[in-house]
């Protein structure tokens, strides 16, 4: 099957008309509408502060384990010391943020995306 078909020609030579709406043309009325636009700037709304407070939160771990070895090197418990601790936070902090973006995503973006889905899907773009 050819990717591209030239129209075809009714029996009087006229060509066929197009179809309505073309796929490319709804995914251009989403992207032209405000539903879409909201959930771009909410979405941009909460990663944007969570890469950041992430970004922040890993460089201060690795400043401190360059210019404060000492700190790092304090026995928390037996042979746990402030460095491991800190390392397990980095794993515990990035699981918080998944966990809390996944809560944050269903309230705030869920409801809209399954708006726009069904528009698009009943043909009202």
């Amino acid at each position: 099957m050819a990717l591209f078909q030239p129209a075809r020609r009714s029996a009087v030579g006229a060509e066929a008309a197009p179809p309505a709406r073309s796929r490319g043309s709804a995914y251009e009325a989403v992207r032209a509408s405000r539903d879409f636009w909201t959930i771009h700037r909410r979405l941009g709304s909460f990663v944007g502060p969570a890469c950041a407070l992430l970004l922040a939160w890993y460089f201060l771990f690795v400043i401190i384990s360059v210019f404060a070895p000492g700190f790092m090197r304090i026995s928390v418990f037996g042979a746990i010391n402030v460095g491991l601790c800190f390392g397990a936070l980095q794993f515990v902090s990035t699981f918080a943020i998944a966990i809390g973006y996944r809560r944050w995503a269903a309230h705030r973006l869920d409801p809209l995306t399954e708006r726009l889905r069904e528009r698009m899907e009943g043909g009202r773009y």
